[in-house]
């Protein structure tokens, strides 16, 4: 996918418009109790307002954008940065001083330390580390048995992350943990950001228990993995022995709350967004049947029946094709955020300084004014015949720009590797107890996914 320029058509300042404001607010609440009770729907209806929507969120004003070139110039433009109610509620988890969360010199300096990881001559070296992941997860699995499919998934994407870019021998113990605290973590910092209600969320109620406790898990489990690298004096060529060497613009070494929020960094959102969507492409290979069937061919086709190597993953175009199509459908992030730093416009709508601004990928990606049969499964449409008619930006899972994701290379290796293992080896059925609604919170995923693998 490439980045090109796009500039908001300027307009002069009289024929700037005030947004409409969507309806259904309630006193004190706003539309954060609709944004709360049924996130997708009230994010999917916007678009039946206007390009540019008003919401309140408690006593707050937001904006939110609803067209897919509109979020393009959003993404693009300098006028916004990285801010609004969902990286508000993340500082907890994120801090102020991560690649997630900066802005300005801060963020470039950070993106240049950690971008040669993500280099894609880079990314061939980790192919050894998420086939043998690969692996060893269907290997644990026996036909017949049921799967959990949130810890299954979890486990394989942090132990990915760790032994490549922290080389860290990441236990299942640590992996568990990291799920468990996850789960708590997201799902507060969800409802912390569409029900803003700051003094409440101070009050020792059990659910606030229960979120405080796993957040210092997770810092606590960052601070364990930082000292042990520390005490063990090695120095390995990965991602964490370049922060722990990187130079601030004065040339001292940057401090250890930054390296802290680094490591969160890479272990948190990138674990949760990448096992949200192994979840969804499991899915996808229960429901699909005729797709799992479709990619396991591809997959014998090209190796000829040997095991699926990383090398084998540049020549599965149909098997990439059901990623996209699955990210596109079920998107891990669902929802982002932007503040406006001055004055501007978008689409013809006047956006003051300090606003907030919200947009969807989820809505955006299943409109149906961008995509025919907009909401049936269909991985064909990402051939590049049918994909030059999307609307550009209609579909950007690693966003664009300067916060274009650094790891979408080696993200799409991950998932279309575990995908043509895993249809390669199972074809899957739902089990019993298998809850597949969406459960929504600062990511998507399947509410409880069980799975029977059979044995191909």
């Amino acid at each position: 996918m490439t980045v090109e320029s796009v500039k908001p058509v300027t307009s002069d300042a009289s024929e700037l418009r005030e947004p409409p404001l969507a309806g259904g607010g309630i006193p004190l609440l706003g539309h954060g109790w609709r944004l709360a009770r049924d996130p997708l729907a009230f994010m999917a209806q916007l678009r039946d307002h206007g390009d540019v929507v008003r919401i309140r969120l408690g006593p707050k004003t937001v904006y939110a954008v609803t067209t897919p070139a509109l979020t393009g110039a959003l993404a693009l433009s300098p006028d916004y940065i990285i801010a609004g109610p969902l990286w508000e509620s993340l500082e907890g988890l994120l801090g102020k001083e991560g690649l997630a969360t900066a802005n300005g010199p801060l963020h470039r300096r950070q993106r240049r330390t950690v971008q040669p990881a993500f280099r894609l001559d880079a990314i061939p070296a980790y192919g050894p580390i998420m086939e043998e992941e690969t692996r060893a997860l269907v290997e644990r699995w026996k036909g017949g048995e049921t799967i959990d499919c949130t810890s299954e998934s979890f486990r394989i994407a942090v132990r990915v992350a760790a032994r490549c870019l922290l080389r860290g021998q990441f236990m299942d113990e640590r992996a568990e943990r990291l799920c468990v605290a996850l789960a708590s973590v997201f799902q507060g910092m969800y409802h912390r950001m569409v029900v803003p209600l700051g003094p409440l969320y101070r009050l020792p109620l059990p659910a606030n228990r229960e979120f405080n406790r796993a957040l210092a898990d997770l810092h606590l489990l960052v601070d364990e993995i930082v000292a042990e690298r520390r005490a063990s004096g090695q120095k390995p060529d990965d991602l964490l022995t370049a922060l722990l060497e990187a130079k601030d613009d004065n040339g001292d070494p940057i401090g250890e709350q930054e390296i802290h929020d680094q490591v969160v960094a890479i272990l948190t959102p990138g674990s949760e967004t990448i096992a949200s969507t192994i979840m969804s492409l499991l899915l996808v290979l229960a429901d699909h049947p005729e797709q799992a069937d479709k990619v396991c061919a591809e997959v014998r086709e090209v190796t000829g029946g040997r095991p699926v190597a990383f090398d084998d993953v540049r020549n599965l175009t149909h098997t990439n094709n059901v990623v996209v199509e699955a990210m596109r459908l079920r998107p891990a992030v669902w929802i982002l955020t932007r503040r406006a730093v001055t004055d501007t416009e978008l689409g013809g709508y006047r956006i003051p300084a300090g606003a907030d601004i919200v947009y969807s990928p989820y809505a955006i990606q299943r409109d149906p004014r961008s995509y025919e049969r907009h909401l049936e499964f269909d991985p064909d449409r990402w051939r590049p015949e049918r994909s030059k008619d999307i609307p550009k930006y209609a579909m950007r899972p690693f966003s664009v720009g300067n916060r274009k994701c650094p790891s979408d290379h080696f993200s799409m290796a991950l998932l279309t590797l575990v995908t043509a293992v895993l249809a390669d080896g199972f074809r899957f059925e739902q089990a019993p107890g298998s809850v597949d609604a969406t459960r929504v919170g600062i990511t998507l995923r399947p509410q409880r996914l069980l799975l029977k693998p059979v044995p191909r």
